[in-house]
């Protein structure tokens, strides 16, 4: 245990060395905010990572492997369903149907094991529809953003800001089954592994510790990142968490 530690430090310095001002300001950052270094991600939540990331690259073998890990770190099915449907407003529909279809496979040689895992919970809030839906979607946009989310993108495409309103913050965010810190794991987790969307990945870093998550829980996230996907989606991590918190 206290070799994977000392390895997990080594990795995640050797990323930071190609950002070692970022590194710096996030190190000064961490003193003037006080951080609490024994905030950590649940061992559920840490699995949930690779999943989201192994899925949004495509990497389906590297997928099977975090999935089983996940579920026996305590993820239900049904909160594996739901990371793997949220990727598709990020990674698109053919990667999340292709992640479904792994993790059917996975479950199914699971119980050819006489694995039973356990389904989770369903949402309980039904969705609304119609004009509740646009209504609920933005309530929950600007909760999780800290503030009324527009702009001159939205003035020039109502559209786009319409389905991010009604779909991504209502369909999705309004499934109460997971909660919202889990899904902003796997949207960064999801994020980190896209090239050309830090702009987003730094805006989801925000959300997320609105949500309630700490800033070594988001260190931790890359952490994660570095040992089990690899150093670039762990520095787009970091440098979106430095970047968030040194403006």
């Amino acid at each position: 245990m206290k070799t994977a530690r000392i390895a997990s430090r080594l990795l995640i310095l050797g990323i930071c060395i190609s950002l070692p001002q970022a590194w710096e300001q996030l190190s000064d950052t961490q003193e003037e905010i006080n951080m609490n270094q024994e905030q950590t991600l649940s061992q559920r939540q840490q699995a949930i990572i690779p999943v989201a990331a192994s899925a949004a690259a495509g990497d389906l073998a590297k997928l099977k492997g975090a999935l089983n890990q996940a579920l026996d770190a305590g993820m239900t099915v049904n909160d594996g369903k739901e990371v793997l449907v949220q990727l598709y407003a990020y990674a698109g529909f053919p990667r999340s149907l292709n992640a479904l279809g792994t993790f059917m496979g996975v479950l199914a040689e699971r119980r050819e094991q006489s694995i039973e895992d356990a389904q989770g919970d369903i949402p309980r809030t039904p969705i609304p529809q119609g004009d509740a839906l646009l209504e609920q979607g933005t309530a929950n946009q600007t909760e999780l953003a800290g503030g009324p989310v527009k702009g001159p993108l939205f003035d020039f495409s109502p559209a786009v800001d319409e389905f991010l309103k009604t779909h991504l913050f209502g369909d999705i965010f309004a499934r109460d089954n997971l909660s919202w810190q889990d899904r902003e794991i796997a949207t960064l987790a999801m994020l980190s592994v896209l090239a050309g969307t830090e702009p987003q990945l730094q805006a989801h870093v925000g959300i997320a510790m609105n949500t309630g998550l700490s800033a070594p829980q988001l260190q931790q996230l890359a952490t994660v990142l570095a040992e089990q996907i690899g150093p670039e989606a762990a520095a787009r991590t970091l440098s979106a968490l430095t970047q968030y918190l040194n403006p």
